[in-house]
């Protein structure tokens, strides 16, 4: 008697049920899009922060401004990321149901 298990299967190996593609930018996209909001959240509160704390000082100030410039500038760019892969998905015709 043999005892193996059988990797083909989902519910054994998790890994399988990743076969195509699009399966597979359906997995990555939106994990990659939770830790940039996430970072997100940080670097406008370390802003935030660095703002309030900064007592007038124009170089603490000035470092505010960049840091909430630059958490604006990444969402932008994360937002821009998931309309590009919509495109993309649209124009070779593959389903990327996120």
């Amino acid at each position: 008697m043999v005892y193996a298990l059988n990797l083909a299967d989902p519910s054994v190996n998790p890994v399988s049920r990743i076969s195509t593609v699009s399966t597979l930018i359906n997995v990555i996209v939106p994990l990659l899009m939770t830790v940039g909001g996430f970072i997100f959240l940080v670097m406008l509160l370390i802003g935030a922060f660095t703002y309030l704390t900064s007592a007038g000082q124009q170089e603490q100030l000035k470092k505010a401004q960049q840091t909430l410039s630059f958490a604006v500038l990444g969402l932008v760019i994360i937002i821009a990321s998931f309309i590009i892969v919509k495109v993309i998905g649209i124009i070779l015709k593959v389903d990327i149901p996120l």
